[in-house]
């Protein structure tokens, strides 16, 4: 992970970003582990409709496939073998690497709080060559508060209304970025600080933040 220096405010600036279409599009590499993970179990998945409601856990997803009694093998087996299908075709979303710098150059960390299995979201950070301070796997809505509690994050940017709970639950600023599944109106209506149409737009907003940050 990235080593950088502490900032020179009173509390150092600590930002946490998801990672599935806020930070990635890794719809593509999904869709291929899902597929991949059809032909193996011989279970039919419409990889096609999986890649439209990402964010909450595997488990969640593979219970609309499989019996409740497989959803815990099938799962383990879809982890092992993501990095085989689903790093290579997966995609940074725009603004995502100036982001995470952004918070960097301004002497803050960045770091990634996601439901994905935290191997598997190091891959992706790696090929991708985000350079992440921290990664935090396997915690989703509200659970994602005790990572950002525990590193002192003071945003959170997300792409769900989970993230916008699991910000406000760690008493975090909840930036949102309708780049996933929910709708501006959605993150609006869930209760987000601040929508930002992408993260391009972040480091600007970043700055102009970082003024009254104490």
């Amino acid at each position: 992970m990235a080593t950088h220096p502490a900032t020179t405010a009173t509390r150092p600036l600590t930002v946490g970003f998801d990672l599935d279409m806020t930070l990635i599009d890794s719809r593509p590499g999904i869709h291929a582990a899902y597929l991949a993970l059809s032909a193996e179990t011989g279970v039919w998945i419409d990889a096609d409709l999986a890649v439209t409601r990402l964010g909450p856990p595997l488990e969640q997803e593979l219970a609309h496939w499989f019996p409740d009694e497989r959803i815990q093998e099938v799962g383990d087996r879809y982890r092992e073998i993501y990095s085989v299908y689903a790093i290579t075709p997966t995609l940074a979303l725009p603004g995502a690497r100036e982001a995470v710098t952004a918070v960097q150059e301004l002497g803050g960390r960045a770091i990634v709080v996601t439901a994905k299995h935290e191997p598997n979201a190091q891959l992706h950070l790696a090929h991708l060559g985000i350079d992440a301070d921290d990664v935090i796997g396997r915690l989703w809505a509200e659970a994602k508060a005790e990572a950002l509690r525990e590193h002192g994050a003071s945003v959170y940017v997300g792409d769900h209304t989970a993230d916008v709970r699991g910000a406000h639950t760690a008493e975090a600023l909840s930036v949102a970025v309708p780049t996933g599944p929910c709708d501006e109106a959605e993150l609006r209506a869930a209760g987000a600080d601040v929508i930002l149409p992408d993260l391009t737009a972040f480091p600007a907003w970043l700055r102009t933040y970082s003024r009254s940050w104490v």
